[in-house]
């Protein structure tokens, strides 16, 4: 009789090519040169797509809590060891708060080397600052002790039902310590959590299959509103922003990642299907799901990857902290205003606390922007309207500079515990387009 043959986990991975037009990455490339070229051509048509962006985005945002409550509860209750959970988050947090940190001076550094607002002056007192009030705010509000009371959901379902990032991790670090502690009998309830995932993120295959609609819709809704002639004043700033996001990755991220022994570009061309998803919808929840189960394809413990990964959407914004420093730097340059370099570091001081407190809400990167100036009034808050009609392109620099932050984050600490399977993760890089 002759033996079946062995399946090992390196032939799962290898599936039968496919065409090339099947590939989701390729799809939502030539939807988002399609919608260029439409806003480019027919701006009023492209503007009308606005709903096919806006749809997409609120279906994923339909199952990113659920999500979260199941990995975050699924990976805590699988260590059963509450002090490895502690030692997870710790070292998690440790990093987050270093490369965040990398990652404000590199902004600064790249508003000072590149002078994106020299050459503006523009006069303060033509600025309308309407446009600005509500995020003005909200920054306000970010400052005060209510914001990290706001954390605290007031019902359990309440966190859902308000889709906040903070307040469904509370919700799920607790709920996953004490399925912990109660040992067996709580195992029903684990494996009911764990199925309820399993479907969780088949509905999120459903909706990642039509990104590419959602894509096209958002990018031309982007160029028909904003068209390109009229961001030329201020393409020094967008292009210098985008070096300096590719310069953290290559040069930052690219050393973390050759010190947990991998390679940056690799792993970017891996997660390149998650990125282009970004690149149309200029929002990183849309592919959370998607990264996470890569990051457990290429090794990474399904514990670990539950409990790095959606700690890291609200406390490792690499992307959203560049964002911040030179957008400050690029204000002030263009209204004359001149930072002395202990003011630089209040920037960056206060950027790192108020990042924290922007994370679960929505346009978090404005909010943040005006919380910081609240702080630093030596540059008038109401220069933000210089940057609203280009805020869009910029959030999509740093959505994709997030995301990879992110997924780098998820193999550094499954290094960093010694269970990464390093040969998976190699053969998975090396081998992802066949």
């Amino acid at each position: 009789m002759t033996q079946a043959p062995v399946t090992t986990v390196r032939d799962k991975l290898v599936k039968p090519r496919q065409p090339f037009y099947r590939k989701l990455y390729v799809q939502v490339l030539i939807a988002v040169v399609i919608g260029v070229i439409l806003g480019y051509l027919s701006p009023s048509y492209a503007v009308a797509m606005k709903p096919l962006g806006d749809a997409f985005i609120a279906l994923i945002k339909m199952v990113i809590g659920p999500i979260i409550f199941c990995t975050v509860v699924t990976g805590i209750a699988g260590m059963r060891d509450m002090r490895k959970v502690g030692r997870v988050g710790g070292k998690a947090l440790l990093y987050f708060e270093a490369i965040s940190s990398v990652a404000l001076v590199i902004g600064l550094i790249g508003g000072i080397v590149f002078q994106p607002g020299v050459g503006f002056n523009v006069d303060p007192s033509t600025l309308k600052a309407g446009e600005i009030a509500s995020l003005t705010a909200q920054g306000h509000n970010i400052e005060s002790i209510d914001f990290l009371l706001s954390i605290i959901p007031t019902t359990f379902v309440n966190a859902f039902a308000k889709g906040d990032v903070l307040s469904i991790l509370l919700v799920s670090v607790l709920f996953g310590c004490a399925l912990a502690s109660i040992g067996d009998r709580g195992k029903p309830v684990f494996d009911f959590i764990e199925s309820a995932a399993q479907v969780f993120f088949k509905i999120v295959h459903y909706i990642t299959a039509v990104s590419s609609i959602g894509a096209f819709g958002a990018i031309a809704f982007t160029i028909g509103k904003y068209g390109v002639v009229s961001l030329v004043p201020l393409l020094k700033l967008i292009g210098s922003f985008y070096l300096m996001c590719v310069l953290f990755v290559v040069i930052v991220l690219g050393l973390v990642a050759r010190l947990a022994g991998f390679s940056i570009i690799k792993f970017v061309s891996y997660i390149k299907d998650e990125l282009l998803i970004v690149l149309g919808t200029s929002s990183s929840e849309a592919v959370l799901a998607p990264l996470m189960r890569k990051m457990e394809q290429a090794g990474c413990p399904k514990q670990t990857v539950g409990l790095v990964v959606p700690t890291g959407y609200s406390f490792n914004l690499d992307g959203t902290n560049m964002y911040l420093t030179m957008a400050i730097l690029f204000i002030a340059q263009a209204l004359n205003v001149h930072l002395t370099l202990s003011q630089m570091i209040t920037v960056a001081i206060v950027g790192m606390l108020t990042s924290k407190g922007a994370s679960g809400v929505a346009g978090a990167a404005l909010v943040m922007l005006a919380s910081t100036l609240t702080v630093v009034p030596v540059v008038p808050v109401a220069g933000m309207v210089l940057i609203l009609g280009i805020h869009r392109f910029l959030g999509t620099g740093l959505a994709m500079t997030n995301l990879v932050g992110n997924g780098v984050a998820a193999v550094l600490v499954s290094a960093w515990e010694r269970e990464l399977d390093r040969d998976q993760l190699r053969h998975v890089l090396d081998h992802h387009n066949d």
